[in-house]
């Protein structure tokens, strides 16, 4: 378990699946033994706005390389790549974000402002792994690792009031 005061930085995804039941096989899948967890948010969010806590924010979860111990992560159901992530000829992310969808994430964001006190990044999964791989399709090529929660994401729909600065991209 971790302090509140430990957790500085609000991390934004996208699943990158079709659906909140792929997303949730996804993240039970145990990938490190020895905690018995796999890669969650804390939270995850439909498109029609329901919200489901996953990991309690007092736990680390493994959802952004090295700014685990530091963050929370959401995620926002969007197909994003969704079937292929790393095939350099589709790397579009056209999937918008549903209103519902963005109303609940601004309710959860000034809901963990007021529970965790030292809460004052906010970042996209894109701007803390920028990590680029070989394209699946060809390896002569490389494509970002992480894209979300992409080029859809309407950065300018996180409520001005709440206490978030944008981190400086990595």
């Amino acid at each position: 378990m971790r302090p509140p005061s430990q957790v500085d930085l609000v991390v934004i995804h996208c699943t990158e699946l079709p659906d909140l039941a792929t997303a949730r096989e996804y993240g039970e899948r145990v990938l490190y033994p020895a905690s018995g967890t796999g890669n969650s948010g804390h939270w995850y969010i439909d498109r029609d706005g329901a919200v489901e806590r996953w990991v309690d924010p007092a736990r680390i979860a493994h959802h952004v390389r090295g700014f685990n111990p530091r963050s929370v992560g959401i995620e926002l159901v969007n197909t994003g790549r969704f079937p292929h992530w790393l095939d350099s000829r589709h790397q579009a992310m056209d999937e918008s974000y549903p209103d519902t969808q963005l109303e609940a994430l601004a309710v959860l964001l000034r809901a963990l402002c007021a529970e965790l006190p030292a809460l004052r990044w906010i970042a996209g999964h894109d701007d803390l792994d920028t990590e680029s791989v070989p394209a699946s399709d060809d390896p002569a090529l490389r494509v970002r690792r992480k894209r979300d929660p992409g080029p859809q994401f309407p950065w300018d729909r996180i409520p001005a009031d709440l206490p978030l600065q944008r981190l400086p991209r990595q």
